[in-house]
């Protein structure tokens, strides 16, 4: 007996596939794909910094958010650039800027291929690309660590809202443009050494939004971690006393997120022990009674008795040692 696939019929000798609905099958369809990152969570429309930097962007070639370590900079360009691609991962890329980050990492490089080099687009030609017909976002950490006038090469002056989608051309001789629909989000430390180096051109062309440490911002950590109302007004007093007294120390600013994830006394002396005493070392290496006070300050957070006069650098480490608020 033969085996007829039921797929096919013979009709005048010849044969003819039907498709699944002549055949009265229903064809499963495709999943779909997931437009986000699970993990990703959207901002409201209503965010001031998402409001703001929409409103630059019409002007500017990209925004950098700007300011000291633990202000929130990466959180919010991260959030932004998803919230303004309504969390398609496909037109979204993150980048880090560093010392041995280059043109041929960033814009074409050539790569082995076949025995031999070919010249391939990068990063940011890439996403050119994309943008010729939707938004695209590209966010870059860490802008200053590394030389952004010599990483963007010619596509710097193309940056600028009113030259962009004019053509020109690349060293190489490769013909591109900056798409209007390309949107550029950095963060930078205004202390990081490189800052200084940040070619000026650059910076006109973008817009800064200034991040600062916020008290309001830690209250918000602080509670949400579930730390005890009187050890949390504790630490804030600190943290707003600590970044008042910084004067024209800059380096002595503290970020309202070293705090996240903290409840308790124990991960108060985990924090100091391993981040914020040398935070504080290092700010106030030539200021001796800047540092004693920012010691004894920190005491008075874990109720240490005594506080002022364990606080001498060299003498006790704050919170090292204490046993239901003895001393070590």
């Amino acid at each position: 007996m033969s085996t007829v696939d039921p797929g096919f019929v013979r009709t005048s000798q010849k044969v003819r596939h039907l498709t699944a609905a002549e055949l009265g099958v229903a064809t499963p369809a495709a999943p779909p794909k997931p437009p986000t990152d699970p993990m990703v969570e959207l901002l409201d429309e209503s965010d001031p910094y998402l409001t703001t930097v929409r409103d630059l962007l019409g002007t500017y070639g990209g925004v950098i958010f700007t300011g000291p370590p633990g202000t929130s900079k990466s959180w919010y360009a991260a959030r932004i650039g998803w919230t303004l691609v309504d969390g398609d991962n496909e037109r979204i890329r993150f980048t880090q800027f560093h010392p041995s980050y280059q043109y041929e990492d960033f814009i074409e490089g050539f790569v082995p291929e076949a025995g031999t080099f070919v010249l391939k687009p990068k990063h940011f030609l890439q996403l050119c690309k994309a943008a010729e017909k939707k938004t695209v976002v590209l966010v870059i950490d860490e802008l200053s660590r590394g030389d952004p006038g010599r990483v963007f090469g010619e596509a710097l002056t193309y940056l600028e809202r009113t030259k962009r989608n004019l053509t020109f051309r690349l060293a190489s001789g490769t013909e591109c443009k900056v798409p209007d629909k390309l949107v550029i989000l950095a963060t930078m430390n205004p202390l990081d050494r490189g800052v200084d180096e940040v070619d000026a051109a650059l910076e006109r062309r973008f817009a800064k939004i200034r991040m600062d440490p916020d008290p309001a911002t830690l209250a918000l950590l602080l509670s949400q971690a579930g730390m005890a109302d009187a050890l949390r007004d504790r630490v804030l007093a600190f943290f707003s006393a600590v970044n008042e007294r910084v004067g024209t120390n800059v380096f002595a600013l503290l970020g309202h997120t070293y705090f996240t994830g903290i409840s308790d006394e124990d991960g108060l002396r985990r924090l100091w022990e391993h981040q914020l005493r040398f935070h504080f070392e290092k700010a106030y290496r030539l200021d001796t009674d800047g540092l004693a006070d920012v010691f004894a300050r920190w005491n008075r957070v874990l109720g240490i008795p005594n506080a002022d006069a364990a606080a001498a650098p060299g003498g006790v480490l704050p919170g090292a040692g204490v046993v239901d608020g003895g001393s070590p």
